[in-house]
């Protein structure tokens, strides 16, 4: 379904973010993206999403080159914005509308989708947020928030849901729900994140992206999470000293630790 040979980008007047990025993803695949906060994960979900172009390298959808040309063709972008969904890191980028209710149906309804208020109120019922339907979405919580930028996006049933930290500003339950919910959905799913334990519980491959840019990893997710030089090197896992006292002296050592996931 997706297929990256060579890819390299980079903002404006910065250094390469991505370098010599080449993965393939198969329909229905759970693929995680783990790095550190500044590896380029979020950088290359706007990528995959075709919201940018790569600098060098190929991005294939479906065996064709994903050109800005051929996203500029009505009929090809329409299909594709509908196959490939994203969600943003903050939600507050995705929600402009006056109510709940017509953010969900704002997607579905500029598609030109049928049956847009069954959507509204079908995802509206799973993402609890039923009683939400009039309020305006600036009046949320931030977890509300999450839930209600998730509902648009389903809403429009994708093929690929690329989610960009999912779990931030939900509690534990919520979490839990948008696991089960998320494994059962029947979507292909590419989830960056730095949150171990999300991807120990969602993902069944990793693609560890190192803080120069270039993948340090592409396998399964347990070998990734076993490995701790791996995570180490990530920025995943730190290394910090303890003092242990002891009856004569205090002895000194360190320790690398992943306070998320163990």
């Amino acid at each position: 379904m997706i297929e990256l040979r060579h890819v390299g980008f980079s903002w404006p007047g910065e250094a390469p973010l991505l370098k010599n990025i080449s993965f393939s993803i198969a329909p229905g695949e759970k693929l995680i993206l783990l790095g550190a906060n500044g590896s380029g994960k979020s950088t290359l979900l706007k990528l995959l999403n075709g919201l940018i172009e790569p600098d060098c390298g190929d991005y294939l959808w479906r065996g064709e080159p994903l050109t800005r040309a051929r996203l500029r063709a009505p009929g090809h972008a329409r299909e594709f914005r509908r196959a490939c969904a994203l969600l943003f890191q903050h939600p507050e980028a995705m929600l402009f509308n006056p109510t709940v209710r017509e953010e969900i149906a704002y997607g579905p309804r500029q598609l030109g989708l049928a049956d847009i208020d069954a959507r509204v109120g079908h995802w509206a019922q799973q993402l609890a947020l039923e009683s939400l339907l009039d309020k305006a979405p600036f009046l949320l919580s931030g977890g509300q928030k999450q839930k209600l930028a998730l509902a648009c996006l389903l809403a429009l049933d994708p093929e690929v849901l690329l989610l960009d930290e999912p779990s931030a500003s939900l509690d534990p339950a919520t979490v839990g729900y948008l696991i089960d919910l998320l494994l059962h959905a029947g979507k292909t799913l590419i989830v960056a994140t730095h949150n171990l334990s999300l991807a120990a519980e969602l993902g069944e491959r990793c693609i560890v992206l190192g803080r120069d840019g270039g993948v340090l990893f592409d396998g399964p997710i347990g070998a990734a999470l076993a490995d701790m030089p791996l995570l180490e090197k990530a920025g995943l896992a730190h290394r910090h000293a303890h003092r242990h006292a002891h009856q004569h002296s205090a002895v000194e050592h360190a320790h690398v630790h992943v306070h998320d996931w163990q």
